[in-house]
Formats: structure tokens, sequence, C-alpha cells
């Protein structure tokens, strides 16, 4: 692991280098610092874990710059530090995924965007550092929107293992007004038998509790999976077709220049 004299090192110079950048994060640290406090003396232990687990992740950039001696961007690294406070601090401890309306959705497409610039850097810093792998700017965007793709699959795997084990809800569920299944086809043919305007839910479990589902039926998170990688896919889109003519005219563009992983001069 990274001494501590030379983290601070880095931090030092980080201020010298972007004085904005390192202002934003240590006003993070300090917002994670105070939800921690709150949550120690309220006793939810379970926030307080997330909020140190957010300060671990803090420290990350700083350690694979050191490990992989490559620098990462000022404002890349102010994106992933605001992507990691709004999907666990306000998203887990403050429960923004409950209370705003499109909160998931909005992370899962800066998710996208994120790993398709994580995913270009890598693929061009291996294609520009070998003498035996030469990419065309098509291939090696192919290869970091796949990346990127690959990123949003396992972290849905990761979503409905922890539901099945944990029981955690973290595929959001979706109240619906109709489904086709094979499942209540009389005959079980395969036929497929359409239910719709479903207007109310009854749910009866073996210990004689009884939950009603105004509105429709619940899905539980199918559709939340499918609208996850949808967005995970426009995100991861829209990064590749900027890191595409950014190679292709040879004219780094701003956004690219601020997103990509660069090697240490």
């Amino acid at each position: 692991m990274m001494k501590l004299g030379r983290y601070l090192k880095k931090l030092k110079n980080s201020y010298k280098d972007n004085q904005g950048a390192f202002t934003f994060y240590i006003i993070l640290r300090v917002l994670v610092l105070l939800t921690l406090i709150r949550n120690i003396i309220t006793r939810n232990y379970e926030s307080a874990a997330i909020c140190i687990l957010v300060l671990i992740l803090f420290l990350i950039p700083a350690f694979l710059e050191d490990v992989m001696d490559v620098s990462i961007p000022p404002v890349f690294r102010g994106i992933i530090f605001a992507f990691i406070f709004a999907a666990e601090i306000l998203g887990e401890v403050n429960h923004y995924y409950a209370r705003i309306p499109g909160w998931d959705t909005m992370l899962h497409t800066i998710n996208g965007f994120l790993f398709a610039a994580v995913g270009f850097s890598l693929v061009y810093l291996l294609n520009r550092g070998s003498k035996n792998i030469n990419l065309t700017p098509f291939y090696l965007t192919l290869v970091a929107f796949c990346f990127s793709m690959t990123i949003g699959v396992l972290w849905e795997f990761f979503e409905c293992g922890m539901d099945l084990l944990f029981n955690v809800d973290m595929q959001k569920d979706f109240i619906v007004q109709q489904f086709g299944t094979i499942t209540l086809d009389p005959a079980q043919n395969g036929a497929v038998v359409l239910v719709k305007d479903i207007t109310r839910t009854v749910i009866e479990t073996g210990s004689g509790e009884t939950y009603v589902i105004d509105g429709g039926y619940l899905d539980i998170g199918i559709l939340d999976t499918m609208k996850d990688l949808l967005v995970n896919l426009i995100g991861a889109v829209v990064f590749s077709a900027i890191g595409y003519v950014s190679l292709k005219t040879s004219k780094q563009s701003k956004i690219a220049e601020n997103l990509m992983i660069k090697p240490k001069s």
C-alpha cells in the first residue's frame, strides 16, 4: 500500500496542479465524515460502514496512479468522486434512490459513460505502448464500448445476487398493468396468455400475511435491469463516439482530453 507520507505529498501536488478539483475533493471528504459522525451518533452502523467504504474508495485513484504510473485528469477524478458520493452517500445513506425518481437511471447512464472512458484509456495506453498491437480507431472504440457494457452486466449480476442472498432489493421493483405469460395457459401448450388492465394484486403468504398492491402487478427487477443496461449502453455509445472521432480526426476533443487516463510524462 502507498505510504501515508507519499499520499499526503500527492494531495499537496494535486492542490498545486488544480486548486478547484482539490477543493472539491476536500469538500466531499468533509461531507462524508460529517455523515459518518451523524450515523454513529444515531447508531445507524450499516450507513456508517458505507461512509467508511466511501472514504476508502476516495483513495483508489491516487493509489492507481502510483501503481500503474499513469495520470488521471483532475476533471475525471472529480467526476469519479462525485459519482461515488452520489451513489453511496446520497443514494444509499440518504435514500435518494427511493426519494428521487430517475436517480438510479441517471447514475447508470453516467456509469456507462465513465467506464467507456476507462476502457478507452486502458486500451489506448496498451495500443500506444506496444509494438505488437496496433488497433484501428474502430476496434479500439469497440473494445472500450464492450468494456463498459461488460461492467454494466457484471453489476446487474451483483445486484441480482444481493437480492437473492440478502433480500435487499437492489433491483428496484416496477408496477406494471399487463404482462404476457405461458404459465397461465390451461392447455400447457406454450400459448401466451395476455393479462392486461391489472388494477390490483393481492399476495397471500404461508404465514397468513396479506399484501395488497394497488395499481397493477409487481415486477421484481426485470424491467429495472433492462432499463439500467439500456442507459448504460447510451452512456457507453456517447463516449465511444467522442473517442472515435478524436482518434479518427487526430483532434483531441476537450471532453476526451479531460476524461482520458494518460501515462505520466
